[in-house]
């Protein structure tokens, strides 16, 4: 069901435009973003090495790990260049109200 497994993470009013903001979800940990007012999630970790990519760089649509520099395309998780290798997992994002929800899986 297109319904189902949706939570909220956070406020709306957490995330400003091209910000990023670190949400933890009992032992998971997401990121969200605002690119220009729309907003999109993904898995907060680095798939390279432990690191939180909240903590990294914003640049346009592209976040950069603080940790060795490996950057990734928000809206798709896809890898931008080394020593990262494996895209980042993405998640749908809604608001509901002031509420900011992401669908998990």
């Amino acid at each position: 069901m297109a319904d189902e497994n949706w939570v909220t993470v956070a406020k709306r009013s957490a995330i400003s435009p091209g910000d990023v903001l670190g949400v933890t979800l009992g032992e998971r940990e997401f990121a969200l973003y605002d690119l220009d007012g729309e907003l999109y999630a993904t898995d907060n970790l680095c798939t390279h090495a432990f690191a939180l990519l909240s903590q990294g760089w914003l640049d346009g649509e592209v976040i950069e790990c603080p940790l060795h520099g490996g950057r990734f395309e928000v809206k798709t998780g896809k890898v931008l260049c080394p020593p990262v290798t494996e895209d980042l997992k993405t998640y749908k994002v809604r608001l509901v109200g002031d509420d900011v929800q992401i669908q998990l899986d």
